[in-house]
């Protein structure tokens, strides 16, 4: 029997550290990352794809800063809206390509779609979120003297800038997806979804931040009632004593062994700490989260690579 699988696509599949930010370069990576997605529609599971956009809308928001003198600069909700298009339109346009290639029912949409938070949330006052390339020390620091930017040093690679990512409450148009995945590959709640709140009249405004995409991609399995929740990374399984003579990797653990190993500091807060948070969280729902490597999606939800983190028993 298929499943229902929501598929977190992280930021790597479109963009590889260091890469020039070209079209080209990064629609060959979606090319690669389409042919992995259909493969999965291929095994017979029916999937709703949300993805990473932090060197696409932290790329935007430099052209703006860029052409502010000839082009008033757009506010990081709209960078948000323009990157899930763009992205969008890239997976969306390989995905069928792909499909049509394989004599398959090419039903694919791309929708753009509003994430709704808290405007109070504490991650207001509390920038977290990198987004964008990566700088040398020299250059972040000037970045803070000259744009006001918050710029942290980003696990060894380099200064990114930060913004605020709160917690994601409501995916706008979750009953649309649920009609739609029964027969077409929906993506959607990309780069984490555009950040809006409602005001005391029920009306939708934006803010200023990027959601994670995990997290987004966390509310989305929930909401439209996901069998499972994958995370695609760059690393086949989640490791514990990383890069020690000890290292081991996990295979298939229940919620309190993954608690338990977070509790014990194994996992970095800015890498794979909040994959690992949100696939705790979809677990404690009654059903499985996966974390693995694109190439191995098809195996993972076979059962047979990746890192599961399952119910307790």
């Amino acid at each position: 029997m298929g499943k229902y699988v929501v598929l977190a696509l992280g930021g790597n599949a479109i963009l590889q550290p260091g890469q020039e930010t070209t079209f080209e370069n990064q629609y060959n990576n979606v090319k690669n990352a389409a042919s992995r997605m259909a493969d999965i529609k291929e095994s017979g599971h029916q999937i709703v794809v949300t993805h990473g956009n932090g060197p696409q809308v932290g790329n935007i928001i430099v052209q703006n800063e860029a052409a502010k003198d000839q082009v008033a600069p757009m506010p990081i909700d709209v960078c948000n809206a323009e990157s899930q298009g763009f992205i969008g339109y890239m997976l969306e346009s390989a995905l069928k390509n792909d499909l049509i290639r394989r004599n398959m029912d090419p039903r694919v949409v791309s929708l753009l779609t509003m994430v709704e938070v808290d405007k109070d949330d504490p991650a207001f006052k509390n920038p977290s979120k990198p987004i964008g390339v990566f700088f040398t020390e020299e250059q972040a620091r000037l970045m803070e003297e000259e744009e006001g930017f918050t710029m942290v040093e980003d696990a060894g690679r380099g200064y990114r800038r930060v913004v605020p990512s709160p917690e994601p409450m409501v995916i706008n148009g979750v009953d649309a997806i649920k009609r739609l995945m029964e027969d077409t590959v929906v993506i959607s709640s990309g780069g984490g979804g555009i950040p809006v709140y409602r005001d005391d009249n029920n009306e939708i405004h934006g803010l200023e931040a990027v959601i994670d995409k995990d997290r987004s991609g966390l509310k989305l399995a929930e909401q439209v009632n996901a069998d499972t929740f994958i995370m695609l990374t760059d690393v086949p399984n989640v490791y514990i004593n990383y890069g020690k003579e000890n290292e081991a990797k996990l295979e298939t653990i229940t919620v309190d062994e993954a608690k338990k190993h977070v509790a014990d500091g194994q996992f970095p807060a800015g890498s794979m700490l909040p994959k690992i948070q949100a696939a705790i969280e979809f677990a404690e729902t009654g059903k499985e989260s996966i974390i693995c490597a694109l190439a191995d999606a098809v195996e993972a939800l076979e059962g047979k690579a990746g890192t599961r983190i399952v119910p307790n028993k």
